[in-house]
């Protein structure tokens, strides 16, 4: 995912008050919907500006069937929005928290990667 200028606390925030099942549950189903690699094409994409299927069918790589089957999905998730333009849907990113949350799990794995190599010896 690409980088963005958003700031990243030293340290995670403390939560004010324990959150409730329902709460948990709902928040389990964002990482569900964020748990396949497909969508997360999708939004990689859609994270540089909006495009239309045919667009992404031709960044990503996926069928215009697994395009449309997952911006459905992530649409009535609400982290993309859709906009129709003459006989054209175009696709955005409606939750930018999600560019975010990318940026936050890139960098965990980038620091994962190095504590490896150092522990392996084979750092640069």
């Amino acid at each position: 995912m690409r980088r963005s200028s958003f700031l990243l606390p030293s340290r995670p925030r403390t939560m004010a008050k324990p959150l409730s099942p329902e709460i948990l549950e709902q928040i389990a189903e964002r990482f569900r919907v964020l748990s396949e690699p497909a969508r997360l094409r999708i939004l990689n994409v859609l994270l540089d500006g909006e495009c239309t299927v045919s667009e992404l069918v031709d960044q990503t790589g996926l069928n215009q069937a697994n395009v449309s089957k997952h911006l459905s999905l992530l649409r009535a998730s609400s982290f993309v929005e859709r906009r129709k333009e003459g006989l054209y849907s175009i696709y955005s990113v409606a939750d930018p928290s999600v560019g975010l949350l990318c940026e936050v799990m890139c960098d965990r794995l980038e620091a994962r990667a190095e504590e490896l190599s150092a522990m392996l010896g084979t750092g640069s």
